[in-house]
């Protein structure tokens, strides 16, 4: 079955302690819960800040530079993200649809290069 990304967008001033009342804590978890009853979760997370991000660049020698900082400049950044299996596009973006609605958030869904 394929698998998908569903990615959660945030504005760089996003503060969860600020933004996330109760009512959006109680939505995520009941999207998780009816995920997991679906039985569509491959993996699940929420990402810190992008301020504890370090990115890592290949320089002109070959060397690995580690810095600190989101590897992209954007004006948004992943927040958390699902990985998701389901059937087919549709049936994973009905899930991006409700995880925007439960995080009030834009949401990417991307496939996964397939398994062959």
């Amino acid at each position: 079955m394929p698998q998908f990304l569903i990615a959660i967008h945030r504005p760089p001033d996003y503060d969860p302690r600020l933004a996330e009342d109760a009512a959006m804590t109680q939505a995520i978890t009941d999207l998780n819960k009816a995920m997991r009853s679906a039985g569509i979760i491959v993996f699940v997370g929420g990402l810190n800040a992008p301020a504890s991000a370090r990115s890592i660049q290949i320089q002109a020698n070959g060397e690995a530079r580690v810095t600190s900082g989101l590897y992209l400049d954007s004006n948004e950044y992943v927040g958390g993200f699902w990985v998701v299996e389901t059937p087919n596009l549709d049936d994973a973006l009905s899930w991006g649809q409700k995880a925007a609605i439960a995080c009030r958030a834009g949401v990417e869904v991307r496939p996964f290069h397939s398994k062959s």
